[in-house]
């Protein structure tokens, strides 16, 4: 007999595989992330910060798109993307970022179809104490 905890554990681990399964049957798309980029020239203008250390783009995926309503006086789009855990688990752990939080407060945007998106906030959706999709509200 499996724990309560141990339940949860491949209970959630389950809705992973279920959640990437059902956005890719939804036509999961790709966006890219932009953050950053870490790695600068050794030499003294980099140092005083004369050199733009440029960007780095990461895919994701499988992601759908949503679109979501707009008041006259805001942005002149708002699209919340569903991401699941798994396309975002390989990234996290490439940069050695604890939270997939701290990876989207670190983007500098999203890229889609050409176009340049602000991200304006993210949620995670758990079960079992186990992130298995992450809402991303992007606009432009």
């Amino acid at each position: 007999m499996l724990s309560a905890t141990n339940q949860n554990g491949i209970m959630g681990a389950a809705l992973v595989r279920a959640a990437d399964a059902m956005l890719r049957s939804l036509g999961g798309e790709e966006v890219r992330l932009l953050l950053p980029a870490v790695v600068m020239p050794g030499d003294a203008s980099s140092e005083l910060g004369l050199v733009d250390p440029g960007v780095e783009e990461v895919s994701l995926s499988p992601v759908v798109l949503r679109a979501l309503q707009t008041s006259s006086s805001g942005p002149r789009r708002r699209i919340e993307l569903l991401i699941p855990s798994s396309g975002v688990a390989a990234e996290l752990q490439a940069r050695n970022m604890g939270s997939a939080q701290d990876l989207f407060e670190s983007a500098l945007g999203v890229v889609h179809g050409g176009e340049l998106f602000h991200i304006e906030g993210m949620a995670t959706e758990y079960f079992g104490g186990t992130p298995y999709l992450y809402r991303v509200v992007v606009v432009d």
